[in-house]
């Protein structure tokens, strides 16, 4: 998947360069104005465009987990999704292990960030480890150490720290234009140029309002430039991983059937996930403007594959949407792979799994929140003790059995 690779380090670098030359003629206009020098203006925006470049590479991984409310975990805090990691990790032939987070979120989504493969990380809600099974965890996880392999996590990353700190210029900017324009700036240009002063304010007005109508418009180009073709290679990479297609079409099924959002997910963190956070039943998928492809044309391509290998994919895909989809480089290099069947699980199993794998998170998040676990010395009942409980005994509210508590 060289080539895709390569696009995105083309695309990163476009990227860069487009937010350098809106900045750049943002300092022109307020040093023009504000400052009565487009050097210092400019000056001025360059320093901020490399601050926000820096903090994009180097901290922009850390900026988007903190933001998402993200929890790093280890092996021992949630065995099962570490190991299907892992597994998924080996099948890719990353060389490094991505850090594991999870988010506290009801909510079924999950996303990879990182500046490269060799720093990224996989966050996936509690939401998702409820209600997924083994093999459609599997295929979620498949697709995002996909976005990784693929390196599309650097584009997703300078993508979402770029795009906040424009909202967050536009918004600034227009109304210290507005407001200084109308008043002090305006008094201030009166005294050395008379009548010029009320076209300086005329034209801050208008750059003002230019900024104003720029900031949703640069959000739905950067959307365009991330691409959504990055999502149906991702999603045939985790067809090859795991050899089943099925498991990630069942999870796509079960994130197509569920109308809960990402409680901390914004404009610019939405691309990164697997599928839009924003997603509310009946909304209109096939939105121009959507920061992901149809899940119905996920779906259908994943279930209509006879094998696991890119060419599969592209000979599905080709199918639903009479176009091609894979680079050139990785069909010559797609020797056939049949598609593994699903895992044997009766239905006894199946519900057993289920309360195990509720139960497993739900130990997670409280250990994660501090809260200590005792069993009722008489019934048996799990009780929960917060940080601040300090007393020396506790009543089971179930039998009334007064447990003594050891003190720390």
């Amino acid at each position: 998947m060289w080539e895709q690779i390569k696009s995105n380090q083309i695309r990163s670098v476009m990227l860069i360069v487009t937010m350098g030359t809106l900045l750049f003629l943002v300092g022109y206009f307020i040093g023009l104005y504000f400052l009565d020098s487009p050097t210092a203006g400019v000056i001025l925006a360059l320093i901020v465009w490399g601050m926000m470049n820096l903090v994009a590479l180097f901290q922009g991984d850390s900026i988007i987990l903190a933001m998402s409310g993200a929890r790093k975990i280890s092996p021992q805090d949630h065995p099962r999704l570490y190991n299907v990691v892992e597994e998924m990790k080996i099948a890719s032939g990353l060389e490094k292990m991505p850090d594991v987070y999870i988010i506290d979120d009801p909510a079924l989504n999950a996303f990879a960030t990182g500046r490269s493969p060799d720093r990224a990380a996989v966050a996936v809600t509690t939401g998702l480890l409820d209600k997924l099974n083994r093999d459609e965890l599997q295929g979620v996880i498949a697709h995002e150490i996909g976005h990784i392999k693929n390196q599309d996590i650097r584009l997703m990353l300078l993508a979402s720290i770029l795009l906040g700190a424009i909202v967050i210029l536009a918004y600034y900017a227009t109304r210290i234009m507005f407001y200084s324009g109308m008043s002090g700036g305006s008094n201030r240009r009166k005294g050395s140029s008379g009548g010029g002063g009320g076209a300086a304010v005329i034209i801050v007005i208008v750059v003002g309002i230019i900024l104003m109508i720029l900031a949703p418009i640069m959000a739905q180009l950067i959307y365009f430039a991330i691409s959504r073709k990055r999502e149906y290679l991702a999603d045939a990479s985790a067809a090859l991983y795991t050899r089943y297609p099925a498991g990630l079409a069942s999870a796509l099924e079960k994130l197509a059937n569920s109308n809960t959002q990402v409680k901390n997910a914004n404009k610019a963190t939405a691309p990164m996930y697997i599928s839009n956070p924003f997603y509310k039943g009946g909304m209109a998928v096939n939105d121009l403007f959507a920061t992901h492809p149809p899940l119905a044309d996920r779906i259908g391509i994943l279930r209509a594959m006879g094998g696991a290998s890119y060419a599969d994919y592209e000979k599905s895909y080709e199918k639903v949407k009479a176009s091609r989809i894979i680079p050139a480089s990785a069909l010559a290099e797609a020797a056939p792979i049949e598609a593994r069947p699903a895992s044997p699980e009766s239905q006894a199993g199946e519900i057993r799994e289920r309360v195990e794998r509720t139960r497993e998170t739900s130990d997670l998040m409280w250990r994660l929140s501090n809260y200590r676990s005792i069993n009722c010395g008489n019934c048996g009942t799990r009780l929960r003790l917060p940080p601040s409980f300090n007393e020396p005994s506790l009543r089971c509210p179930h039998c009334g059995y007064v447990n003594q508590l050891e003190t720390a």
